[in-house]
């Protein structure tokens, strides 16, 4: 049985994890017969968002604490993630992800990633795991591997252009659809950065987390 190793930046499209996305994730892994594991940086996330109107909103959320409502609890701090004790790395989206896992929504291409997060994604890409990507998420990707690694997050231009400055290889991707950089054993699919709805977004994810086992 396959385990699949789940990093979560937060519950909440505007701060957090993509619900839709990680569940989703969580569920095609599943569905195929894979073990997971999620994980999430033990941190403060960069702010908290009112999801019902958008707005910033005063306070303090942590990024491990607010994951677990996803996970229902059965989740660990991404300071014990040993990229030995799986098979392959899985990434759902959300501006978590260019928020409290990096910080691509301030820096655009000039973004660092948080030290755990780059060590654990970096663990996998070095040991020739499978690794996905979903959404927002492969802005990871440039920064994990070296220049030229393929990879998308759909079609917008700015985040696409971003990802070339980074170093990557962007590919121009339908929400339907994945892109895999063979070599590096790392894919990728646009999910909520082009879904119109939950079933867009679960066409590409499902064919993502399929590939990423079949790696």
């Amino acid at each position: 049985m396959k385990k699949v190793a789940v990093i979560l930046g937060g519950c909440g499209v505007y701060d957090g994890a993509e619900v839709h996305e990680a569940v989703l994730c969580l569920l095609h892994l599943s569905r195929a017969g894979a073990r997971y594991q999620c994980f999430a940086p033990d941190k403060p996330q960069h702010h908290v968002v009112n999801h019902l109107t958008g707005e910033e909103q005063a306070g303090s959320r942590n990024v491990l604490e607010e994951a677990a409502r996803i996970a229902r609890g059965e989740i660990k701090p991404l300071a014990e993630l040993k990229a030995d004790d799986f098979d392959a790395l899985l990434l759902p989206g959300g501006f978590g992800v260019a928020k409290n896992l990096c910080d691509f929504a301030f820096k655009g291409a000039d973004a660092s990633v948080d030290p755990q997060v780059l060590a654990a994604c970096k663990a996998f890409a070095t040991a020739r795991k499978p690794a996905g990507y979903c959404c927002i998420a492969p802005v990871l990707i440039p920064r994990v591997y070296p220049a030229g690694v393929k990879g998308t997050i759909g079609t917008d231009p700015g985040t696409a252009g971003a990802f070339s400055a980074m170093g990557g290889d962007h590919i121009g991707c339908a929400v339907t659809d994945v892109v895999e950089d063979s070599h590096y054993k790392v894919i990728s699919t646009p999910a909520y950065m082009l879904a119109g709805n939950i079933a867009e977004a679960d066409t590409g994810i499902g064919k993502l987390v399929k590939r990423l086992l079949e790696m």
